[in-house]
């Protein structure tokens, strides 16, 4: 005989799922990583499903005969964890310095704290972050769009925009900043980098159909979009040396994709509205501290971490309103 359980209310149903989230997450990239994948050629083919695979392989291995739990990769997490990893490395990547990437996203960054939903800091950019700094002159090394005409490991290198906008600030010199592209060929991804910094254009409209979608709020995008263009706007109309307009900034590295989907994750950001507003602000203003006087050219990265580890903080001191509470 079974038991029939009674839990109080509310009693709330709907249809969404880890699943059905992580899906529409996947279809949003999709514009612009065909966009990637017509500037960079066979290269980004080959480190998406090197990425991919071994995202998904190890978590299959280590939930399945590690944890001896059952294997969770129905569920999309991995297979996404894979392709947002792919999309911050470039195209000319080893395989072998990918498997180590996707591993420290999967195994230390997701599964040693618990799997999904207990990760305190975003899998795929744990495992960026690591590549960064275990192998940095590959990691810096950026293939420039040749199309299929490139080779996976002998693409052609250059600077890119963000290095251009660094090397301008330290130097003080705003006319190096005439080397910058086109803010349309920005804007579209016809530029040197890694997946994640071609089309912004692309990257904006995924993340229009994530909000529309309800899978994600407006709350961290916008705010981290307006902080940078308040901060690095305020620096330009003052006469900062060297400073570029902030429409460059906006569509220069890889801040739509860490705004719209990076920063986004449910587990590693705020519950609260309020508390997501200011984790945004967080992240912007690291960004441009980073890139205006850090050693790297980007800091999205590095920003999205620092306030993951804010993120319990911020839901112990700005909590939502409890269903029936009564304000005293």
């Amino acid at each position: 005989m079974s038991n029939f359980i009674v839990s109080p209310a509310p009693h709330v149903h709907s249809s969404d799922s880890v699943r059905r989230n992580m899906l529409n997450v996947i279809i949003a990239l999709l514009p612009a990583y065909v966009v990637s994948l017509i500037a960079f050629g066979w290269g980004v083919l080959i480190v998406t499903a090197i990425s991919v695979c071994s995202c998904v392989l190890f978590e299959y291995l280590i939930t399945r005969y590690v944890l001896r739990q059952q294997p969770t990769i129905g569920d999309l997490s991995a297979l996404l964890t894979g392709l947002l990893l792919a999309f911050n490395l470039p195209s000319n990547l080893p395989w072998w310095q990918v498997v180590i990437g996707a591993f420290v996203a999967i195994v230390i960054a997701k599964l040693s704290f618990g799997g999904l939903g207990q990760n305190i800091f975003n899998p795929a950019l744990v495992g960026r972050v690591f590549l960064l700094i275990a192998f940095p002159v590959q990691m810096t090394t950026w293939p420039l769009p040749k199309g299929f005409a490139t080779s996976y490991l002998d693409a052609t290198t250059g600077a890119t925009p963000l290095a251009t906008m660094k090397n301008a600030i330290k130097a003080g010199d705003a006319s190096l900043l005439d080397q910058l592209p086109e803010l349309w060929d920005m804007t579209l991804g016809m530029i040197g980098g890694s997946f994640g910094e071609v089309s912004a254009l692309l990257l904006l409209v995924g993340g229009i159909y994530l909000l529309c979608t309800k899978t994600i709020t407006w709350h961290i995008p916008v705010s981290i979009l307006l902080t940078v263009f308040g901060v690095s706007g305020l620096m330009y109309v003052c006469g900062m040396p060297g400073a570029a307009a902030p429409w460059y900034h906006l569509v220069a590295g890889g801040l739509m994709l860490g705004a719209f989907f990076m920063a986004t994750d449910y587990v590693t950001s705020p519950m609260t509205g309020w508390g997501q507003v200011i984790y945004g602000i967080g992240i912007g203003l690291i960004v441009m501290v980073i890139r205006t006087w850090g050693a790297y050219p980007e800091g999205v990265s590095f920003a999205i971490l620092i306030m993951n580890a804010c993120t319990p903080l911020l839901n112990m001191y700005i909590r939502p309103k409890r269903f029936g509470e009564v304000k005293k």
